[in-house]
């Protein structure tokens, strides 16, 4: 450990004795590392027990992490097959092999000829312990062991099949995440249904689409619900988005064919167990945005969970008997994420049921003893702003977790901070990746909003705009991996992700991303945002054509350019609107006029933070809007 680095743990501790302030903690963290290109935060004094140093510890082979990383991408099949180990993942029938390439990395086979069905992989913690823990309405700490969320699952399962569901069937749900839409997520699966993910915040139209891309053939939705004092009508999205039969939980009113909840289970048996099938059959539908102006329906087979759950054991450390929060949505692959990554690592799932702003949810992660804390970097900003979260005790966190957009360095010192300083898991892939590819180790130095690996048993290059390995440009990944998608319900695959990408150095097939990276001292890496046309807004990932799509219908306005800016300390990226009007029109009256279009036909969580009158946009010779030129002319003014 260098002088700064025992500087900073002496200065860390005596701070905290003496009750300093957050801000001079900072100025302390700046001034010990003036002189240093990368600033750590935390270091692994004490990490021992983790299951990095566990796995590490009992293969004499393998000597540190960066010889577990180098062996985890030289021989991909031995990893996998150890993590598979490591998880007990359950087979009836175990595979014939790790990995077959016979079809190019483009088209992996992971685990031929095994059977099983990964929902059973889910209750491996014996049955009284914690599966979920969550708030009564007053507050109180409620607790669902793993018997009773597996009984519940199977209620599920056996309610579908008697309802006239079979296998292959798609069933979609759009509920917040509770503890019901975690069962009946896990009861899609069982019924070896397949769950159609959609998010609560979706207008009816979103809805609609994702319905009809996935065809599915009924719904599990919430009547209402409240979050922020407010009280949400979803069920008349739901009819408006013309569903399919809805299986509604809470008041509602219903049309002919849909069901109540308590009645759809009343009506038939458990189901005996999972049904079981194939390892690339699939359990899940997530649509991911694309460029095209439609989302991206991407199939996750059941050997994604997998790659959640090794995620989850490798890089956020999860174990038994832990408690994993990560204010979320079954919708993003965040929520299919927490609900595999805790239950597999035989954790426990936190749920708070409401918006995580305030002193209730602050409270909760207090109470519940939460060891892994997941955020979107917004709320953090809104943390500090506040203030809110300083007077809890949060030292049973173990680490955190970032993913959704940019972090800013300064915010993930404060959220470390939070915790009397625990490392920030900076993590960043895709819902076509079932993960990350980027990540953060609790086994290194932890620097604020950086990452310090690749995901173990992935690799990536950055290239510049010639194709060359460059410390700065476009990120392109090494497949194969399990987790990255091989299909795409509607769109061609290898179009989006293969075609015109280049070879590296050494020949190889390099998978397209789009996200910026750029290689700082030290072997750290930190994220620029993406480098083609999709954004991250408050965590959710939408294209600028989906935005446009919606604007370009305004009254008064002949085309559009979206794009997303962040200020120059990293924080959120914010909506500017580039309008090219084809009349006079008042640019404040136009701004509400498209804000609420957005709202009703796309997303009401987005907002426009402004709108920029321009006589043409900015093309390339094949007609392409050039909205790089708009992000650099948004910078320039700021």
């Amino acid at each position: 450990m260098s002088l700064s680095e025992n500087d900073w743990m002496t200065k860390s501790l005596e701070l905290f004795s003496n009750g300093a302030s957050f801000d001079e903690h900072h100025t302390a963290w700046q001034e010990t590392f003036a002189d240093e290109p990368v600033k750590p935060m935390w270091f692994p004094t004490d990490s021992s027990t983790s299951n990095i140093a566990q796995f590490i510890n009992d293969r004499s082979e393998i000597e540190d992490y960066a010889a577990l990383y180098k062996w985890s991408i030289t021989d991909r099949p031995a990893f996998w097959q150890a993590t598979i180990d490591q998880l007990g993942i359950r087979f009836d029938t175990p595979p014939t092999a790790t990995v077959n390439l016979s079809n190019g990395v483009e088209s992996p086979t992971w685990l031929p000829d095994a059977e099983f069905n990964i929902v059973d992989s889910c209750f491996q913690q014996e049955p009284n312990a914690a599966a979920i823990i969550t708030t009564d309405e007053d507050g109180s700490l409620k607790t669902i062991t793993v018997a009773e969320l597996r009984e519940q699952t199977l209620r599920v399962a056996g309610a579908l099949r008697a309802s006239g569901f079979d296998t292959g069937d798609a069933v979609a749900i759009v509920m917040p995440m509770t503890p019901e839409s975690v069962a009946i997520y896990l009861g899609i699966i069982a019924a070896g249904c397949v769950a159609v993910s959609i998010a609560d915040s979706f207008a009816a139209p979103e809805i609609q689409t994702r319905l009809e891309i996935a065809k599915a053939k009924g719904i599990f939705c919430v009547g209402s619900f409240q979050r922020a004092g407010r009280t949400i009508d979803l069920f008349s999205r739901v009819v408006a988005a013309q569903a399919p039969r809805a299986i509604v939980i809470g008041d509602a009113e219903l049309r002919a064919n849909d069901i109540l909840f308590e009645q759809f289970l009343s009506e038939a048996q458990s189901l005996e167990r999972p049904v079981v099938s194939a390892a690339n059959t699939h359990v899940n539908i997530l649509f991911s945005s694309g460029t095209t102006g439609e989302p991206k329906a991407i199939p996750w087979p059941q050997t994604v969970p997998i790659k959640c759950a090794a995620d989850g054991m490798w890089h956020h450390d999860i174990r038994e008997g832990d408690v994993v929060v990560w204010p979320t949505n079954i919708g993003w692959m965040m929520g299919p994420w927490l609900i595999f990554a805790s239950l597999i690592n035989r954790a426990a799932i936190g749920l708070y049921h409401d918006a995580p702003m305030g002193d209730g949810f602050g409270q909760f992660v207090q109470d519940a003893k939460v060891t892994m804390l997941g955020v979107v970097p917004t709320i953090v900003r809104a943390w500090r702003s506040s203030g809110c979260m300083e007077q809890f005790d949060w030292t049973s966190i173990r680490c955190f977790s970032s993913t959704g957009e940019a972090s800013s360095p300064d915010d993930m010192f404060y959220l470390s901070w939070l915790a009397e300083y625990r490392p920030v898991i900076e993590y960043c892939g895709g819902t076509e990746i079932g993960g990350g590819y980027a990540c953060s180790t609790v086994v290194q130095p932890n620097v604020p909003g950086c990452f310090s690996t690749a995901a173990l048993g992935s690799e990536f290059l950055v290239l510049d705009e010639h194709g060359n390995e460059a410390c700065e440009g476009e990120l392109f990944i090494v497949p194969p991996s399990m987790g990255l998608s091989i299909e795409l319900m509607n769109r061609d695959h290898h179009e989006t992700y293969y075609a015109d990408s280049p070879t590296d150095s050494k020949g190889r097939t390099l998978r397209r991303h789009g996200d910026y990276f750029e290689r700082l001292p030290g072997g750290y890496w930190r994220a620029g945002g993406r480098s083609d046309d999709t954004m991250n807004l408050g965590g959710i990932k939408v294209s600028s054509a989906e935005i446009e799509r919606v604007l370009n219908q305004t009254e008064g306005v002949n085309e559009t350019a979206a794009v997303a800016v962040s200020d120059s300390g990293g924080g959120p990226s914010q909506l500017v609107v580039f309008v090219v009007p084809n009349t006079d029109c008042d640019k404040d009256s136009l701004q509400k006029r498209m804000s609420s279009a957005i709202k009703s036909n796309l997303n009401p969580l987005f907002r426009i933070a402004a709108i920029r009158f321009v006589d043409s946009l900015p093309r390339t010779a094949s007609n392409k809007v050039m909205r790089r030129k708009l992000r650099a002319k948004m910078t320039e003014s700021s």
